[in-house]
């Protein structure tokens, strides 16, 4: 009951929804198109990082109404490693399941994303 009252973490959470979806749909947008192209592990690979980069100033300056600084981007460099790692853990074990390439991504973002809020709050409210 306190999430709905406090204000701050509501907002938080909201925003980090919006700039996490646009963030999701980028990567997801890049894999799908270079899945033609390589391996799902590398299309992945290069989607993450091109959203990654978006997804940093967007955290900062919308999300956590925050500047980027050097300590917070390697703290956000730092969580996004942990999670890249998930991420990519998550869309191999999907794979291996049987789930197609194509759509394996989608429920690991439902794992993975969460996740990656806990950490990346904490990297932009300590630093």
């Amino acid at each position: 009951m306190e999430f709905w009252h406090n204000k701050k973490l509501f907002g938080e959470v909201l925003r980090f929804g919006i700039v996490g979806t646009a963030a999701v749909v980028i990567n997801y947008v890049i894999y799908w198109l270079l899945l033609p192209f390589m391996n799902e592990n590398p299309a992945y690979a290069i989607g993450y990082i091109i959203s990654f980069c978006a997804n940093y100033f967007l955290s900062a300056r919308f999300t956590f109404k925050s500047h980027t600084t050097k300590k917070n981007g390697v703290g956000f460099a730092a969580a996004h490693v942990f999670n890249f790692f998930l991420q990519l853990g998550l869309l191999n074990f999907f794979i291996w399941l049987g789930v197609p390439k194509i759509w394996a991504p989608l429920p690991m973002y439902c794992i993975a994303v969460p996740s990656n809020f806990i950490i990346v709050r904490t990297v932009f409210s300590r630093l």
